[in-house]
């Protein structure tokens, strides 16, 4: 395993993360209700996601390279582009809901919140673009997990308290500038 590769992915996507929809959805879930069913349930979500994403990458590995590389490339400057255009406001993202707290409950919740809030998300998309690119799905499948992982446990179990010191405004541009880098790297290579 290319851990250099497995570092890449997981900074990438890791970064892309922090501001997304799927994070701050688990931060509001999580301000409702026990932080362990959040979490695991939004870590199935996104590594179920993820196996998707390397899956359909993966399929794109048999196309000739160069044509891959520069379709990878815009796909990861439009990523930045959405990304630098989208809100931040987690009202937006998910409606509180009267629910018993069961683990059992919480857990479908999230689970099915996450699951439909990241269909074509952008990380998903980088994932997939990641995997057509480098030919090593299971790397890019653990870079990609661990740093969905991270993030919702940072979401989860920190940001519902420290998270009001982040700007997710911030985050957000950030991240839209490493997605616009990582395109423009593509293209060039």
């Amino acid at each position: 395993m290319d851990l250099r590769l497995l570092a890449s992915v997981y900074g990438i996507i890791f970064i892309a993360e922090l501001p997304d929809k799927t994070a701050l959805a688990s931060l509001v879930l999580a301000a409702e209700n026990p932080p362990v069913p959040v979490f695991i349930g939004a870590s199935v979500a996104l590594t179920v996601q993820s196996l998707l994403a390397v899956a359909f990458g993966s399929s794109l590995s048999f196309l000739p390279t160069r044509p891959v590389h520069v379709a990878s490339g815009v796909l990861f400057l439009g990523s930045a582009f959405a990304m630098w255009r989208r809100s931040t406001d987690p009202h937006h993202l998910t409606k509180r809901r009267d629910f018993q707290k069961s683990f059992v409950n919480v857990f479908a919740t999230v689970f099915a919140v996450v699951f439909v809030a990241e269909w074509g998300d952008l990380t998903q998309i980088g994932t997939a673009a990641l995997a057509a690119h480098y030919h090593a799905p299971l790397t890019i499948l653990l870079g990609s997990m661990l740093a969905l992982w991270t993030d919702v446990a940072i979401v989860v179990f920190i940001g519902n308290k420290g998270g009001r010191a982040l700007s997710p405004e911030v985050t957000k541009r950030a991240a839209a500038a490493v997605f616009a880098i990582v395109g423009f790297a593509l293209i060039a290579h």
